[in-house]
């Protein structure tokens, strides 16, 4: 649950020729493959060059240090919403459907566009130092026995994303899409606010007077009101985060770790998989690298590996289900999980067979 010893922080858019849907669906597959890229290979600004070669460099707390310790990327090259901002996205488009010579996008299509908000600090670089100035003196444990930072870690693909789309374009892993820095030229709108360390490093009301001001901030851009937040991507990545505000912004492209709409962890109607990605956790294991995949690869003798909670939230239907099937089939390794170091060193070597 939210901590208490932690200190306080001081219209629709008409459909694009290329489709809303699409693109959003499109665009976040593309982030999470370039997710795992950054965590294997991280050369955003802060985050640690490829050529270091350490498993260490790769590491949230490790890349945290960095990006907070890095000259902050100017705002000044970003331009508020026009004036008329229908009329701006129409000629935008207008430019790009019939190629216009002059115009700054061909007329074939191309990478996906990203606009990337830029919040108040509130939102996002202060909420970053609240989580590095304080995880490591904490010492309350959730209700599964793991340190509060850890969870902040294992939910930190919001982080991830963000560091390599503020980057400057030379350092950026993700290519095929691409930040724009005005409005009208974007097919997503990405909202960078760290909903998982608000929730659990603040104080219950204030995170909810957070929220409440996040909402404000965000429902206010008026591109969330011509689109009612269609076209904008937000990080709802711990089950629990943002709930307070939820019913407000279900409209809006969400990145889930789970897809469990039955109401216990998300509401129906506010979840579903026509317009949410659901992004995997950050693992709690050492990076396998090269080296290690070439000294293992000998010894893979299991066709499927499995540790975790073998009940879960509303029962775990599925994942009985799944056990029940595939419990004695040959080369299938399925088996409660554990905390702890022990837990974390029997899923390691369980995944590396």
């Amino acid at each position: 649950m939210a901590g208490k010893q932690f200190p306080s922080l001081a219209h629709a858019r008409p459909a694009s020729p290329r489709g809303l849907l699409a693109g959003a669906s499109l665009l976040l597959l593309v982030l999470l493959a370039a997710s795992y890229f950054l965590l294997l290979s991280p050369s955003s600004p802060g985050l640690a060059s490829p050529s270091s070669g350490s498993a260490a460099d790769t590491a949230f707390l490790i890349s945290l240090d960095r990006f907070l310790a890095s000259p902050r990327p100017s705002s000044a090259s970003s331009a508020a919403s026009p004036g008329d901002l229908d009329a701006a996205i129409r000629a935008e488009e207008e430019a790009r459907i019939y190629g216009d010579p002059g115009g700054a996008w061909p007329a074939a299509a191309g990478p996906l566009r990203v606009y990337v908000y830029e919040m108040p600090s509130k939102f996002t670089y202060d909420l970053l130092r609240l989580f590095r100035d304080s995880y490591r003196e904490t010492t309350n444990l959730t209700s599964n026995g793991s340190p509060v930072h850890r969870l902040v870690e294992q939910h930190s693909i919001d982080y991830w994303l963000w560091a390599d789309l503020i980057a400057p374009e030379s350092q950026r892993l993700l290519k095929n899409v691409i930040r724009v820095r005005r409005q009208e030229e974007a097919d997503i709108f990405y909202v960078p606010f760290f909903t998982t360390i608000s929730y659990f490093l603040l104080e219950k009301q204030e995170c909810k007077a957070l929220y409440r001001e996040a909402l404000k901030w965000v429902t206010d851009q008026p591109a969330w009101q011509r689109s009612e937040g269609r076209d904008h991507v937000i990080p709802v990545h711990h089950p629990w985060s943002f709930k307070s505000v939820r019913r407000f912004v279900k409209k809006a492209i969400w990145l889930l770790p789970d897809m469990d709409s039955t109401g216990n962890w998300y509401k129906p109607g506010q979840v579903y998989l026509e317009k949410d990605v659901i992004l995997p956790y950050v693992p709690n294991v050492d990076l396998c690298d090269s080296k290690c995949v070439s000294e293992t690869q000998s010894r893979r003798s299991t066709l499927l590996f499995f540790r975790g909670r073998l009940r879960r939230n509303a029962g775990g239907k599925i994942r009985s289900k799944l056990v029940t099937e595939l419990k004695d089939a040959e080369g299938i390794v399925i088996e409660e999980g554990t905390a702890g170091a022990e837990g974390k060193a029997a899923a390691q070597n369980g995944m590396r067979k």
